[in-house]
């Protein structure tokens, strides 16, 4: 039987929520707001913690799941009153910024990207490789827009124009998202809504980050030196659990590696 001792200083408690890796809706093992929602849930209310960590690692992804998953952390935070702080590790990169943006403070080391506020679509062209092969591309639509950006036929200026505006909205999103977490903090550079990324102590001066830090010694300082911590992430199926790369899938992979490697990871 547990005694309970009068008076006794209950010890701190700290949830901490691991996000590392590519924002996608429909990856096995990427992050998405359907498999993290049970996460959120559990660390913001299971042992009424004293706050949430954050640790995240990630290039970004989806947009929309991005804001979904840093709306449910902001919605958790206001009902459970709790506090939310965020420590990049490598890369807190475009979704992964807005990730990070979502906690109260956020913490880099010396040597993490963070920043890439910014919006992309990528793809290939390939009319000229089929028609050298004599392929002939058939496509019929209802619809005058159905076929917008066919990857197997000459680009249309006006569907680029069209994919250009869709982005800019997006990118204002993100940048109305941004400056309204990050408030007076932010910097007025003209670069920092451009794409580009910046390391550790740049990324502080800019307003992008609060401090350099790493979460034990944070949580100590605040917390006191007996702070408590249990992490939680996604169950993964027995498949990934084994560590059996043939239930991955393989597009996934390279899509990340691509996604990292292009800040140098």
């Amino acid at each position: 039987m547990k005694l309970k001792i009068p008076f006794r200083k209950k010890r701190a408690l700290v949830s901490v929520v691991r996000l590392s890796g590519v924002i996608s809706s429909g990856s096995r093992g990427q992050l998405n707001d359907q498999s993290l929602a049970p996460v959120f849930e559990k660390a913001f209310s299971k042992g009424k913690p004293d706050a949430v960590a954050l640790v995240v690692n990630s290039p970004g992804g989806s947009p929309v799941q991005s804001s979904l998953i840093g709306a449910r952390i902001r919605s958790l935070a206001s009902e459970k009153k709790t506090p939310v702080y965020a420590f990049v590790e490598d890369v807190a990169a475009s979704g992964g910024y807005w990730l990070a943006a979502a906690a109260d403070e956020i913490y880099v080391d010396h040597s993490s990207i963070v920043g890439s506020i910014g919006v992309i679509s990528a793809g290939f062209g390939a009319h000229e490789f089929i028609s050298r092969y004599g392929i002939e591309r058939r496509v019929y639509t209802a619809g005058k827009s159905k076929s917008t950006l066919d990857p197997f036929k000459p680009e249309k200026p006006e569907d680029i124009k069209r994919l250009k505006g869709l982005l800019g909205d997006i990118h204002q999103t993100f940048a109305d998202y941004v400056s309204e977490r990050r408030g007076a903090r932010i910097s007025e550079n003209n670069e920092l809504f451009t794409g580009e990324f910046w390391v550790g102590k740049k990324a502080i001066e800019l307003g992008l980050a609060d401090h350099i830090g790493h979460l034990e010694q944070v949580m100590k300082e605040r917390f006191g030196d007996k702070v408590r911590y249990k992490t939680y992430g996604p169950k993964k199926g027995w498949g990934l659990r084994l560590g059996a790369s043939l239930f991955d899938s393989a597009s996934a992979q390279i899509e990340e590696k691509v996604a990292y490697a292009k800040f140098g990871l």
